[in-house]
């Protein structure tokens, strides 16, 4: 689908210079002088690179649909992970590197989606929210509650988060994946 260079909205996917980009911020700009142009602050899909762009509305740009499937995690095999289609039962391995750090918040029957342009995956988006069991962490001191403080816990996946002081050894919290951080007790 075409789109004119005025008509760009942020979290747009195009296709520029033979390349994928999502438009991050985009400002219409009427100098006094010429014609109007959009400013668009362009992200490469797959390096994350940035680029700065102008675009007149007489120029146009392709715009790209990404293909959203949803997947299971399955299991980690050396470096790779692998996922099931849950319709087709096909498997897809990707390395562990393309999901980067937040690939230790993978649990195994986890549904993952996986976006994907012309059969080629492009990213991976986890549940916000997961659930894990504190392996280490201080123990709770009296009256340590009063103030607004946190204190470091280890998670059974290894990662490190800071926790609120009431959170002992042994229980299981939510953890938002996006920001890797605490975000309640788990019921």
């Amino acid at each position: 689908m075409k789109l004119n260079g005025n008509e760009i909205r942020p979290g747009n996917v195009v296709l520029h210079q033979d390349r994928l980009w999502i438009a991050v911020k985009v400002q219409s700009v009427k100098p006094g002088k010429g014609g109007a142009f959009a400013q668009v602050e362009l992200k490469d899909i797959v390096s994350g690179t940035k680029l700065n762009q102008r675009f007149r509305a007489a120029e146009t740009v392709e715009r790209v649909s990404l293909e959203q499937k949803e997947y299971q995690f399955l299991y980690n095999q050396a470096d790779m992970l692998v996922f099931m289609d849950m319709v087709s039962y096909e498997q897809l391995e990707l390395p562990t590197d393309f999901v980067g750090d937040r690939a230790a918040f993978l649990q195994d029957g986890m549904m993952v989606e996986v976006e994907s342009y012309e059969e080629k995956p492009l990213g991976v988006k986890l549940p916000q929210f997961v659930t894990l069991e504190v392996s280490e962490t201080e123990p709770v001191v009296k009256g340590q509650t009063a103030a607004n403080s946190f204190k470091p816990a280890l998670l059974e996946n290894g990662i490190k988060i800071m926790v609120p002081p009431f959170v002992g050894e042994g229980e299981k919290v939510v953890v938002d994946t996006n920001e890797v951080t605490y975000s309640k007790r788990a019921d």
